[in-house]
């Protein structure tokens, strides 16, 4: 499995960083199997159509993204990598946020991705009180 789990994350990781520059998520999608399962805290997506899902609803919660893989531990069933992500929300508003990826490998391709990060980067701060109030 090693020996096919390293070149599997340098894809992913590869693909993961097009992805969010050009928005395109075929080549992404193509590292998944058909059966795929996908999750993270909110949701989790099955399947070719799920994976599309997922991938099209994470890009569409920013203006810009970049991911930086500051951590890659290759195991006997799969890929933990670990991330910093920085760009901007829809609203123009700068997020910074880091979290784990783990991929479960079948033949090379992603057969369960999930997904774990600091959730508290995509709330709002609290309005300041009111004079008076």
């Amino acid at each position: 499995m090693r020996e096919t789990a390293r070149p599997a994350a340098e894809q992913f990781m590869a693909a993961l960083r097009a992805f969010e520059a050009d928005g395109q998520p075929e080549p992404l999608l193509r590292l998944f199997t058909d059966d795929a399962e996908l999750s993270n805290y909110t949701r989790t997506e099955r399947g070719r159509d799920g994976a599309r899902r997922f991938w099209e609803e994470y890009r569409a919660a920013f203006g810009e993204i970049r991911s930086r893989f500051t951590a890659v531990i290759v195991g006997g069933r799969g890929v933990a990598l670990e991330w910093e992500s920085a760009g901007t929300l829809p609203t123009g508003s700068p997020i910074r946020y880091r979290g784990v990826s783990l991929l479960e490998l079948d033949g090379g391709r992603v057969r369960r991705f999930r997904t774990y990060y600091d959730s508290a980067a995509f709330v709002p701060p609290a309005a300041p009180p009111r004079a008076g109030a």
